[in-house]
């Protein structure tokens, strides 16, 4: 009898609302409800894993907003979900969430038919730059069109999750909520450190109870707003006490992940001391931060198309060393780099914007100058210099749609006289010959053209950088 036998591919069960890893089939990756996040993660959140969004502008919700879109996603594939937060806000949060339309399957379906659909007549296509007619169209972000809808929808904001949906999910065990402010009001002379292991025990024990009763089903934890008023008064060392925990028992259940949101409060260095945002990322898997542009207005008028900056502190590198960020995704495009050898400018800088109905992360880029909605009917500037005169100011005509006010001066050094030496003629003659006194007499008479000095002046110095 040989001792041989055949090498057979083993059929592993596909757990709902996941897939391989593209780094590495042992990992299994589930979606956060954005693609364009999912790309910047390397494929999609790995289970038994963390992220951490900071957004520390308080006029905004943007770290919400990527929290419910993540909810929203556990719902749709029909992976359970656990909301840590009071149990009538977090119900009433969960209410608030996106979700998709049921009469179209998505908008990605409905983008591909329009991008294949080919001009109907020949007179329809460019005929301005041809040879640019075969080449793809200008992208910023990644869309959900490679992705399958089990693994991650297309949501639309301005729809709501329906009411039967969230009841049904409540009847069969799919939604859990885990009610802080109890477990605050149980023990308010023992201190937050006391509370935060009631609250991780509690969060243990409902994957404990799961693990009899859905073993293939992955869970979402989902802590929204973490630092806010349900929290009470908490220390930099109760928050990072928790991410410890936290991830310990993550690494213990590996069909468990986590996405929480800071509140703007705890999101800034101000508030955990130098250094807050770094050891942040050494407790949690992944950490990004939207720095929103609505408390620098400069920014704002820089840039119009983005609404914030993505910075990434840490991402999820479960098993390795190496993050499949760098390697799989394209808006960081350090992908490219690799490929060309270490010859590319680098890591993209990475922006976001929320339109009407979906949030995007793309690449940061500038807009067409002068904007696309503005026609230029303001003449050029003319600056007319006068010779005879030693200090010239000439303003140059602004639009008043313009920015900055700008004014050019040019003043005119004045010549220094050289006084020509004393040739005789004799000595001229003898030495050098009569043509040289001639070329002299000629140099002297003719005049140097004076010098320019141009000023420039601004009531915005920051927008002109030379």
């Amino acid at each position: 009898m040989s001792s041989f036998k055949r090498k057979s591919t083993s059929k592993t069960e596909i757990l709902p609302g996941t897939r391989p890893s593209p780094g590495s089939i042992t990992n299994i990756i589930t979606s956060t409800g954005v693609p364009s996040l999912d790309d910047i993660l390397g494929g999609g959140l790995p289970l038994s894993c963390s992220l951490v969004v900071a957004a520390p502008d308080p006029h905004s919700s943007y770290g919400e907003l990527v929290q419910k879109t993540f909810v929203s996603q556990g719902l749709a594939c029909t992976q359970d979900v656990l909301v840590v937060g009071s149990n009538q806000d977090a119900l009433e949060w969960v209410k608030g969430c996106m979700w998709f339309h049921s009469s179209v399957s998505s908008p990605s379906s409905l983008e591909e038919g329009n991008e294949g659909q080919e001009p109907e007549n020949a007179e329809q296509k460019i005929k301005i730059a041809w040879r640019y007619e075969q080449m793809k169209q200008f992208q910023t972000t990644v869309g959900s069109a490679s992705v399958s809808e089990d693994f991650c929808r297309t949501f639309d904001l301005t729809t709501r999750i329906p009411s039967s949906t969230i009841e049904k999910a409540l009847k069969d065990g799919q939604l859990i909520t885990c009610d802080v402010l109890d477990i605050f009001d149980s023990i308010p002379s023992s201190g937050p450190i006391s509370a935060i292991h009631k609250i991780i025990a509690r969060i243990e024990d409902i994957l404990s109870q799961r693990s009899s009763k859905k073993p293939n089903t992955p869970l979402r934890i989902c802590i929204p707003g973490l630092g806010n008023h349900i929290w009470d008064e908490l220390r930099s060392q109760d928050v990072l006490r928790f991410f410890h925990q936290l991830r310990s028992l993550l690494r213990r259940n590996p069909l468990a992940c986590a996405s929480i949101s800071l509140d703007p409060r705890i999101s800034t260095e101000a508030w955990g001391g130098p250094g807050w945002i770094q050891k942040l990322g050494w407790m949690c898997d992944g950490l990004i931060t939207l720095d929103a542009f609505t408390t620098n207005p400069s920014l704002s008028s820089l840039f119009p198309s983005h609404h914030g900056m993505v910075h990434i502190h840490t991402l999820p590198s479960p098993h390795t060393l190496l993050s499949p960020s760098d390697r799989f995704s394209t808006l960081r495009g350090l992908s490219a780099s690799v490929s060309e050898g270490g010859n590319s400018s680098g890591e993209n800088n990475l922006a976001f914007k929320c339109t009407r109905k979906r949030l995007i992360f793309e690449t940061m880029h500038l807009d067409v100058e002068g904007g696309v909605g503005e026609r230029r009917i303001t003449p050029a500037p003319v600056t007319n210099v006068i010779d005879n005169s030693a200090h010239v100011s000439t303003a140059v005509p602004v639009s008043k749609t313009s920015l900055a006010s700008v004014k050019i001066e040019v003043e005119l050094e004045p010549v220094t006289e050289v006084k020509a030496a004393c040739i005789s003629s004799e000595t001229a003659f003898d030495n050098i010959g009569g043509s040289v006194v001639e070329e002299a007499q000629a140099r002297k008479q003719r005049p140097k053209k004076p010098k320019k000095t141009v000023a420039f002046f601004s009531d915005r110095p920051d927008l002109y950088d030379f």
